[in-house]
């Protein structure tokens, strides 16, 4: 236990400079005297630590010195090279730049461990974008990313979902990188929200920087983000019956629609057919989803989708009831 912990401290100063023994002790959930008697036990050990008082003061290393990695375990620099995601780095402008530092740790971890955590790279692959689905490249990602590293407002030309076009001044707070696609959670006049940045059809960084708010964690906002939006899209609900292939067919929907669906299904009936409650985007949206199913579903509820969907299928049968395409 305190090997770990001397371990944490001396990685902690490598990276963050100076830090207060009082910062030490909260972040490893010690007591301060626990901190001090480490300090000694690390200096009798040959690190070259030093001290400074005031209230700015802390412990800190010798600048220069460096440290071999010794203390992380097997499972730990496996996982280093596990976190990697080759793609979303070179999107980012910082493929060499993870190319190094992985060389780097390579380097610095002991022979036993350097073979272990090289071979996870043959081994394991992380591929984010799903099947028959091209990696999302948003030509703008570079400034959206710089504005997003250097605090700095950005403007932006952006097309809505209803391809409506907006400019927005807003305050990049970061980015994120799901299923393949990249999204900007930023702040602008209508709170915090988030654009998917291949949608961003202008950007420019400013010269003004802006403050981050105060306790804003990004994975905190997008686990938020992600267990309302479904809610946010499917807004609507329509009144269906299926029968045994249209069941099978459900997929072609969408799996959150697909799964609530067969959640509500009734017992078959005689025919075989089943009710069931599918959530809708909106009328158009599911008029041209549920066609999918063709002959294999039936709106019950709401008539304005039913008639909609009634209109195209007459539509469809007059198109090929009409001979040689006429």
């Amino acid at each position: 236990m305190r090997a770990s912990r001397l371990l944490s401290i001396l990685l902690t100063l490598s990276v963050r400079g100076r830090v207060s023994a009082a910062q030490l002790a909260e972040e490893l959930e010690v007591s301060v005297r626990t901190v001090h008697r480490d300090i000694e036990a690390l200096s009798a050990a040959g690190v070259p630590l030093y001290t400074t008082r005031g209230r700015a003061g802390g412990v800190q290393l010798l600048d220069g010195y460096r440290t071999r990695l010794t203390g992380m375990t097997a499972d730990e620099a496996e996982a280093l090279f596990l976190s990697g995601i080759p793609g979303a780095a070179a999107d980012l402008g910082l493929g060499s730049v993870l190319a190094a530092t992985q060389l780097k740790l390579l380097a610095a971890l002991p022979p036993e461990l350097r073979e272990r955590a090289a071979t996870i790279r043959d081994r394991f692959f992380l591929d984010a974008p799903g099947w028959l689905r091209e990696a999302d490249a948003p030509p703008f990602l570079a400034a959206v990313a710089e504005a997003v590293w250097t605090q700095r407002r950005i403007d932006v030309r952006y097309e809505r979902s209803n391809r409506a076009v907006d400019e927005r001044v807003l305050d990049p707070l970061g980015l994120v990188l799901k299923a393949g696609t990249w999204y900007l959670v930023a702040a602008g006049d209508t709170g915090r929200r988030t654009y998917r940045v291949s949608r961003v059809l202008a950007a420019a960084v400013r010269d003004d920087t802006f403050t981050r708010p105060g306790g804003f964690v990004l994975e905190e906002f997008w686990a938020e983000y992600q267990r309302g939006y479904a809610q946010r899209v499917y807004r609507e609900a329509a009144r269906v019956r299926l029968s045994g292939t249209g069941r099978q067919l459900l997929f072609l929907i969408g799996t959150v629609p697909a799964r609530r669906a067969r959640a509500t299904m009734s017992a078959p009936d005689a025919d075989d057919w089943v009710e069931a409650t599918v959530p809708i985007e909106s009328v158009r949206h599911a008029q041209h989803a549920l066609l999918q199913l063709v002959e294999h579903v039936e709106v019950l509820e709401p008539a304005e989708l039913r008639e909609a969907i009634a209109r195209t299928a007459a539509r469809v049968g007059a198109l090929y009831a009409a001979p040689g395409g006429g």
